[in-house]
């Protein structure tokens, strides 16, 4: 097992061979605790909060009241699959917890409607209230302790992949790539060619029994002596059809499990749709969230509300910050910048000054220090940046001003960063995609890793969002961002 880093920030992961280091576990040997931690903290916290709020409020029926919240609370979670194993720590949203407490009131509401229960339903609604936020808060914890044990190559499945020689790169390199997800790649089989490091696997293009068990056995012999636990096909030209319905039914009859890469990139599953036209298996794509309906105008809503709310709260830190700025260094406070915004359209964007004055004339004679592999400069220690800019910067508070941007419509509070009109310059067709959507304050980008991403990371994580956004990936990024601004990590 060799755990090695690409890039500034990723952790790359790649089982190969057989001298594996630490021991690899299965998906199914997750520890133990974590599905009875989630169902002891779902019983327990609504078995104290419930009580004890129906009591200090004077409701009756405390006990028959309580013992139906818990037993509710837990049919709900059970039900919606959260206690599996397979389920438990891949997923850290807030929003499957929030759909079940929801479900969970209105059952309650139908059984009090049932049994004529005179308990006021907006006590019981605050007595539930710990319940979401505690199971929340394990449900994060389970999700980071698993995510540590999948960067240590524990927890994972062991996957053989196959595919054309063409194919493999792509996909291996995607899955290695990341570590937040449970396939662990321990080998690869290139079908019809030659591959570094892969088996190779000739299936006919049009088998028959014979010879199509002959290559389905062939592929369960490869995976046996990688140990692996299931196998990742790459459909192509030369598997597909035939050959891939004979390699599929040779896997399953050996009982190992069989999965299918479609090829999609940064295709969010919630887009997919699967059905079966003439006996064709088919995904449909839904297009990406357009610029009307009603995700959109919440977004709206959120920015502007918010734009405004944060102006009148933070107003006593922007003057304090800019009376810093002033007594630091010479020239004015704020920094105006023309920035590209959606569709290419142009717009000053403002920030509080972190540079000497001088710091656009400086910037070419610094060009062959740049550290981004990219489009963006990015120096780590700059030495345009003036002292209270370096704080500024390591705390994000140089970005509030952007505030009135969003209040004016120019940005929003996330979406991919705001390109200069030189980096658009030099963008390609997939870069351009970028500007499809408004700008903003934090995005991806900024809980990801900031200035430590590489160009492509940035681009990939900036047409993730474009093409999969939604309101309540709003909702997440924003709740990440205040812990990607306190760790400070990539900002300089």
């Amino acid at each position: 097992m060799g755990i090695r880093e690409t890039g500034r920030s990723r952790t790359r992961r790649t089982l190969r061979g057989e001298t594996v280091l630490p021991r690899v576990i299965g998906l199914r040997d997750k520890p133990g605790w974590y599905a009875p931690a989630l169902i002891g903290v779902d019983a327990v916290v609504p078995a104290v909060s419930v009580p004890w709020a129906l009591t200090q409020t004077g409701q009756p029926a405390a006990g028959p009241v309580t013992v139906t919240s818990v037993l509710t609370w837990l049919a709900v979670r059970g039900a919606r699959r959260r206690y599996l194993r397979e389920e438990v720590g891949e997923s850290r949203g807030a929003v499957p917890v929030l759909h079940d407490w929801l479900i969970a009131l209105a059952v309650l509401a139908v059984i009090g409607v049932g049994v004529r229960t005179v308990v006021d339903p907006f006590v019981v609604l605050a007595a539930l209230a710990p319940a979401l936020l505690l199971s929340l808060f394990v449900r994060r914890v389970v999700h980071a302790h698993l995510a540590g044990a999948r960067r240590a190559a524990q927890a994972v499945l062991r996957v053989l992949v196959v595919g054309e020689a063409g194919a493999l790169p792509v996909v291996t390199g995607r899955l290695d790539s990341r570590t937040d997800h449970p396939y662990a790649v321990v080998g690869t089989v290139a079908v019809g060619g030659d591959a570094p490091g892969a088996e190779r696997l000739d299936p006919p293009a049009d088998p028959d029994p014979v010879s199509g068990a002959r290559a389905g056995r062939t592929l369960v012999d490869s995976v046996r002596r990688h140990r692996a636990d299931m196998v990742l096909l790459a459909p192509g030209a030369r598997l597909s059809g035939p050959a891939l319905r004979h390699l599929v039914w040779a896997l399953q009859d050996a009982e190992i499990e069989v999965a299918l890469a479609p090829g999609l990139v940064e295709v969010s599953g919630k887009r997919l749709e699967v059905g079966s036209v003439a006996g064709l298996t088919v995904l449909k794509v839904a297009p990406p969230q357009g610029p009307g309906g009603v995700q959109q105008a919440l977004k709206g809503a959120l920015d502007r509300c918010g734009a405004a709310f944060g102006l009148l709260v933070l107003s006593p830190l922007l003057a304090l910050v800019a009376l810093a700025v002033t007594l630091d260094s010479r020239g004015p406070v704020f920094y105006r910048q023309q920035r590209i915004g959606r569709d290419q359209e142009l717009f000053v964007m403002w920030k509080f000054r972190t540079m000497a004055v001088d710091a656009e004339a400086r910037k070419r004679e610094l060009a062959e220090r740049n550290e981004n592999d990219g489009l963006m400069f990015k120096m780590r220690r700059d030495p345009r940046v003036t002292r209270v800019g370096r704080l500024l910067r390591r705390t994000s508070l140089d970005e509030l001003p952007q505030l009135l941007n969003v209040l004016l419509g120019d940005m929003s509070l996330v979406g991919p960063r705001p390109p200069l009109p030189e980096e658009v310059a030099g963008y390609d067709a997939t870069a351009l995609r970028r500007l499809r959507v408004r700008p903003g304050m934090t995005g991806l980008w900024q809980v990801s890793g900031r200035s430590d991403l590489s160009w492509e990371e940035t681009v990939q994580l900036d047409l993730h969002y474009v093409d999969n956004w939604s309101f309540v990936s709003d909702l997440d990024v924003l709740s990440r961002t205040l812990r990607a601004v306190v760790d400070g990590r990539g900002a300089y």
